[in-house]
């Protein structure tokens, strides 16, 4: 059973940075698109950022500029490095990873952007 641990959530002042860290049980190379989504309470989850096994990226809107996905291939790691954190960015962040028809996900880590 693969395994997905997110850690590096936690409370911050609005304009200031998170990175969070995705951590799996095997290696990552084995994996498609590796990305990270949120859901805010009330809300559906939705796609924050992927990345490719070759290192193309893609963001939703709302983030594009100010965070940054990345991998360690040697860590089987995912991270997302997080700028300029707003109010709006509050949320549950899960990782998330799709191997041929499967579908893996994190437990989440929770994010709080408030003075």
């Amino acid at each position: 059973q693969v395994q997905l641990v997110e850690s590096g959530g936690g409370l911050v002042q609005p304009g200031g940075s998170l990175r969070l860290s995705c951590a799996f049980s095997e290696s990552i190379s084995s994996f498609g698109v590796l990305g990270w989504y949120r859901q805010a309470p009330g809300n559906q989850r939705d796609l924050v950022s992927t990345i490719t096994g070759n290192g193309v990226t893609n963001y939703a809107d709302s983030v594009k500029g100010r965070f940054t996905i990345s991998r360690d291939n040697a860590k089987n790691t995912v991270y997302l490095q997080m700028n300029s954190l707003k109010p709006e960015d509050t949320a549950v962040y899960y990782c998330h990873a799709k191997r041929n028809i499967m579908n893996y996900w994190g437990q989440g880590t929770q994010v709080t952007v408030s003075s």
